[in-house]
């Protein structure tokens, strides 16, 4: 039986897998793995690292407590999916990609972790296309824009550090002073989806998306000393003093899990040295085959 990769190897290298079982209802023809067996050929399934480390999901979750979660690397079916105009016009090319490789189809993408979902993303993209991203990025300090060549396997995974306030429940605790202690979640597929969609609502009726902060908290935020009323709550997020929204972006940040998406660049006109942080445009599922 071929070995399976584990923990970090999907972001560093190593050998391929095993392919999941294949065969399809209905298929009236070889019932054997037909890329193996005429072709010589196999799909490697990988285990890579989930940044939650599985906390966050409740005990019927099949990811509920694992360190790693099992894909299939991508095929020309999943490349279908990122071109298809009715999930682009959608917004759920990345959703559909995900449930495509997941070898657990009881796992919904949608109730994923952002910081998961990136996770497998970026592991899919290395395992389908290699770890080389070019991408253009604009200099912080000159403002002019270069294309630079980044290494995907060299991204840190974040995992989460911070315990839930129980076992199974995406639900944290930030205490910021002495008066006040703020419950909050951290951002799902769907979750991520509905603003999406609500920032285009706002863009077709000719309105700016320009509450993302307090967009954020009110997706976010679930009770304030105690009280977990969503208009008393939204009443607060408005009205927050800044020293304390300051704050619980800063907790909320530096303990959400996820791939660190920050990378050095030198920029070509200025040749200044800065960190930026990683687009994650077209190129990232289509690179140049030039190049």
């Amino acid at each position: 039986m071929s070995k399976k990769r584990s923990g970090n190897d999907v972001f560093t290298g190593g050998n391929p897998g095993t392919p999941p079982p294949p065969g399809a209802a209905g298929w009236q023809g070889p019932t054997g793995n037909v890329l193996k067996d005429e072709f010589g050929l196999e799909i490697p399934v990988e285990s890579i690292p989930i940044p939650s480390r599985g906390l966050v999901y409740p005990p019927d979750h099949p990811l509920h407590m694992c360190e790693t979660v099992d894909i299939r690397a991508m095929t020309a079916h999943e490349e279908d999916i990122l071109t298809s105009r009715a999930l682009i016009k959608k917004g759920t090319v990345i959703t559909e990609l995900l449930r495509s490789c997941l070898c657990d189809k009881r796992i919904d993408p949608n109730q994923l972790l952002i910081g998961d979902r990136n996770a497998i993303m970026t592991a899919l993209r290395i395992t389908g296309y290699g770890s080389e991203y070019s991408v253009e990025v604009q200099c912080p300090a000159c403002d002019e824009r270069s294309r630079q060549d980044f290494n995907l396997s060299t991204l840190p995974i974040k995992r989460l550090t911070c315990e839930p306030v129980a076992n199974g429940a995406n639900v944290f605790e930030a205490k910021l002073d002495d008066k006040l202690t703020i419950r909050y979640r951290y951002l799902t597929g769907t979750d991520e989806t509905m603003i999406s969609q609500m920032n285009e609502r706002k863009k077709k009726q000719g309105m700016e998306a320009s509450q993302l902060i307090t967009t954020r908290y009110s997706y976010q935020i679930v009770s304030v000393n105690g009280i977990d009323d969503k208009t008393k709550i939204s009443m607060f997020v408005q009205k927050m003093p800044s020293k304390y929204s300051l704050a619980l972006r800063r907790h909320m940040d530096d303990n959400e899990p996820g791939i660190e998406m920050q990378q050095q660049m030198v920029c070509p006109h200025c040749f200044e040295v800065s960190e930026v942080p990683m687009p994650l445009g077209a190129s990232f599922f289509w690179p140049d085959s030039k190049r």
